[in-house]
């Protein structure tokens, strides 16, 4: 009869080895691979229509997020190597209207710079009339056109990806979750 000690000497090892054969399957220092994805001349509209207009700084992220990593490195790509169209038809509009200027300030900062990097901005003209605005009341920067559902259409038949600023309410920190 195998005596106690030799039994859980036994158990022990065959353990110790299932062990060891399960952390071989998943190196310990494995991580994600970074890929360089090759873009080339982006054509971009971003549809911006929100339902607070202080909602337009999170939404200028979306931008952001389109030109930075396009003109840094490894990419370095210039302005006028990219065709960036913003299109805002909601409650953000009124951000762009000059009687409007000290208040918006910070964003239209933002979007002018951008603006002179060549991102075109454009305002829905329907919307305009909806506000009591027209093309005298916007920003130097800003073009009208006649429909923010028309002026979709034509970018995106013409080849522009259609990228929509989603703006959600921010429930928790990027610390609570992590």
């Amino acid at each position: 009869m195998l005596r106690l000690s030799t039994v859980l000497l036994y158990a022990r090892t065959c353990l110790v080895m299932v062990l060891l054969l399960a952390f071989q399957a998943a190196p310990a220092l494995a991580q994600a691979k970074v890929v360089r994805t090759p873009y080339q001349n982006p054509k971009a509209l971003v549809d911006i229509f929100l339902d607070d207009p202080a909602k337009l700084g999170a939404a200028l992220y979306w931008v952001r997020s389109l030109v930075n990593p396009l003109t840094e490195a490894p990419y370095s790509m210039f302005p006028e190597d990219m065709s960036i169209i913003v299109l805002l038809h909601g409650t953000e509009i009124v951000t762009l209207a000059k009687k409007n200027q000290e208040r918006y300030q910070e964003v239209l900062q933002r979007m002018r710079y951008y603006a002179d990097m060549g991102v075109k901005f454009k305002v829905c003209g329907l919307a305009l009339q909806d506000y009591g605005y027209s093309a005298a009341d916007m920003q130097d920067f800003v073009e009208v056109t006649p429909s923010a559902i028309t002026e979709l259409m034509h970018w995106q038949n013409q080849g522009y990806a259609l990228i929509p600023a989603v703006v959600l309410d921010k429930k928790f920190s990027i610390e609570q979750i992590r």
